[in-house]
């Protein structure tokens, strides 16, 4: 197949459109953030740097980590950012922006999500490390994709619908799953696993309330009060929601369509359950940041 030049938009320098990275510029590894100054922050351990290259909110810098290449990007903030950021890494990795035609060999990236959350249960404190197993997303974004039943949970979409008497005027929440593999290598013993919620919104979706009611004044409460139970390996194991933020859903969901591996770790910056706030995190950060560069 060839892609035409209205579906994979080509910049005259041979980037892509929207991240201006060229196909060579990429590595297999990948971390993402938000924040693009978070970037600088990720790139300050490498042992070297090959490119760093800024387009919008996009802000890229490929380098080496004790020998390792890593490619480190910021996203901005949202589901509808990594539809483009997931969909461009792809395109980079597996198609011939030459030709505009499907490599002959796939090339499969790992992409490791760092971010902030805000923590819902009592065991999930400020500072708390949270590996995202399931996301639920009320986004969307993946119900715009043919096989997105192929990937996402159906079980525990339906499960979570009937327990929160969802309303159809939002769209139908899905659930997709980090790379099992990646899991176990990023979160290892030390991180608490469980549900993430991704948001389509920082107010009204995550049910803060300012100067405009919201339609399911309840949502929090019920969000925390969800529980599934899951056969994992021939043991009875009880899932609950862990944390809110707003990609982890998207990353996995589009990485497991296109046969990547995708994971999404946090830091607990916020937790609605005890309403207390951190503002001054970006100066703790760093540790998961530092954890998660040895384990890549």
């Amino acid at each position: 197949m060839i892609y035409p030049p209205s579906e994979l938009i080509i910049n005259a320098d041979g980037s892509a459109f929207h991240l201006h990275i060229r196909p060579e510029q990429l590595a297999d590894r990948v971390i993402l953030v938000g924040d693009p100054g978070r970037v600088e922050t990720v790139a300050s351990h490498f042992d070297s740097q090959e490119c760093n290259i800024s387009s919008r909110e996009f802000h890229t810098i490929t380098g080496t980590y004790k020998g390792k290449r890593i490619t480190v990007l910021s996203t901005g903030i949202g589901c509808d950012n990594i539809d483009i950021v997931v969909n461009e890494l792809d395109a980079l990795a597996n198609i011939n922006f030459e030709t505009r035609e499907d490599n002959p060999t796939f090339r499969q990236l790992t992409l490791v999500r760092i971010g902030t959350c805000g923590g819902l249960q009592p065991e999930t404190p400020l500072g708390t490390f949270v590996a995202s197993e399931k996301s639920i997303g009320f986004d969307g974004l993946l119900n715009y994709y043919a096989d997105r039943d192929k990937v996402c949970d159906l079980e525990l979409e339906d499960a979570f619908r009937k327990h929160m008497n969802w309303s159809p005027q939002k769209g139908a929440p899905y659930v997709a799953t980090a790379d099992a593999g990646l899991l176990e290598q990023i979160a290892s013993g030390d991180m608490v696993r469980g549900i993430t919620i991704a948001c389509g919104g920082f107010y009204g979706p995550q049910g803060r309330r300012i100067r405009m009611e919201i339609q399911d004044p309840g949502q929090n409460a019920k969000v925390e009060a969800f529980r599934y139970r899951t056969d994992d390996k021939g043991k009875v194991r009880e899932m609950k929601v862990c944390n809110f933020e707003m990609e982890s859903s998207a990353l996995a969901g589009l990485a497991s369509i296109l046969g990547h591996r995708a994971m999404t770790c946090c830091m607990v910056i916020a937790n609605r359950h005890a309403q207390e706030m951190n503002t001054s995190y970006k100066n703790t950060i760093d540790n998961l940041i530092s954890m998660v560069l040895e384990r890549i």
